[in-house]
């Protein structure tokens, strides 16, 4: 998995008026937690930040104010511009099993019918510093009925299933026909008896 390594301040100022001037900074207000320790308040360089946060799952190591290992938890963007305004990390430490959600990317051609993919991304534990970048589904040659479920996903060494195991991640159904015209329906009314095509237009 990806390790982005970043380097950290400590924030001594609060509320929304602070926050946005660290913003101005093109820094991010972020919140480090976890392990039954206290918050701590940090600043982060917000390019670098948006770039790691496009990787899922990525893990970031802080350097600077704090040594640690983190995992993004919460991220909260501008509804209308995007940029980052505020993010939770959780502290995370090598060895130790998380419960994150990653990919479901499918591959292969269904043999006929419409695929139709119910789950996106599915909920597994694993360890923090070993997260998988997704789980592959192959759909080759499947035919209309066909399912499969969280159980069926052939999930990588160390990962195990963290969501229902029941809960349905594709179907292929059968492709939609063409309804037939309504009784009496006609694509161009015809000429009356006696009534030549062209007297009729």
């Amino acid at each position: 998995m990806s390790e982005v390594v970043i380097t950290t301040e400590l924030r001594d100022r609060f509320g929304k008026g602070a926050a946005r001037k660290i913003r101005r900074e093109d820094k991010v207000p972020v919140v480090l937690y976890g392990h039954g320790s206290e918050p701590r308040h940090l600043s982060l360089p917000g390019h670098e930040l948006l770039l790691a946060l496009r990787t899922p799952n990525v893990l970031i190591r802080l350097e600077g104010a704090v040594d640690e290992l983190a995992l993004p938890k919460g991220v909260q963007r501008d509804p209308i511009k995007g940029f980052l305004e505020h993010v939770d990390l959780l502290l995370v430490r090598r060895g130790e099993k998380v419960t994150v959600d990653i990919p479901v990317v499918v591959t292969g051609e269904v043999a006929d019918g419409i695929l139709d993919q119910q789950l996106v991304s599915v909920s597994v534990e694993t360890e923090a510093t070993h997260i998988p970048e997704g789980v592959e589904v192959d759909v080759e040659g499947l035919e209309v009925g066909a399912q499969i479920t969280a159980a069926d996903l052939k999930l990588p060494k160390g990962t195990s299933l963290a969501a229902d195991p029941e809960v349905l991640v594709l179907i292929v159904s059968a492709a939609p026909t063409a309804e037939p015209a309504a009784e009496g329906e006609a694509v161009e009314a015809a000429p009356a008896e006696g009534e030549s095509a062209e007297s009729a237009e």
